[in-house]
């Protein structure tokens, strides 16, 4: 393994352990058996480095999350969303140290513009490959290039995001994968009633 994929590595565990805001560039290199040097010379900056471990972690569980929604050829789009977003509910326990770094990651986002870039590059990502689970969803008519995919996309994204924030503020109200089921169920057979 070399330098890059040692970071890498070292960042998503200290990601788990310490918390994006606590990290330091030292406790980098003592992690990976790396240097100093090697976090400019792969990523630039120290944010870059943890920012470009969150986004490897993203775009893993947005792969998981998809081989889990599209298991099933005959699931309808809103079945396959539904599956997707209970699994995403259940896994979010197990995720919290992560989904913690990220959320202080974004925050200081604002303030570092190549780090806001960095995570939006990772949100162009992680709607791209939604925008083609879509497109498959929906069948031979649509395009993953068609707008509307990214905008359904952008849906699904940002249930995501709206669960997870919840799931991390306010563990003990936030729907679990059944109460989160049934009440999309509601929601659906209400609006194919009218």
């Amino acid at each position: 393994m070399g330098h890059r994929e040692l970071l890498l590595a070292a960042a998503r565990r200290l990601l788990e352990e310490k918390g994006y805001a606590h990290i330091t560039a030292r406790d980098l290199v003592a992690a990976s058996g790396t240097n100093l040097a090697s976090i400019g010379y792969h990523f630039g900056s120290k944010a870059e480095l943890l920012s470009a471990a969150i986004g490897e972690v993203l775009e893993e569980w947005t792969t998981k999350l998809a081989t889990i929604a599209m298991a099933d050829p005959t699931a309808s789009p809103i079945e396959r969303a539904t599956t997707a977003w209970a699994a995403m509910l259940a896994q979010l326990p197990s995720q919290r140290p992560l989904l913690l770094s990220f959320m202080e990651a974004l925050a200081q986002a604002e303030r570092d513009p190549k780090l806001r870039e960095q995570f939006a590059g990772h949100y162009r990502r992680c709607r791209a490959q939604v925008a083609l689970l879509v497109a498959e969803s929906l069948g031979s008519a649509a395009d993953p290039a068609d707008p509307r995919c990214a905008a359904i996309a952008s849906f699904v994204i940002a249930v995501c995001d709206g669960l997870a924030v919840q799931t991390l503020l306010d563990p003990e109200r936030a729907p679990d994968e059944q109460t989160f089921r049934a009440g999309l169920a509601m929601l659906f057979a209400t609006s194919t009633s009218d």
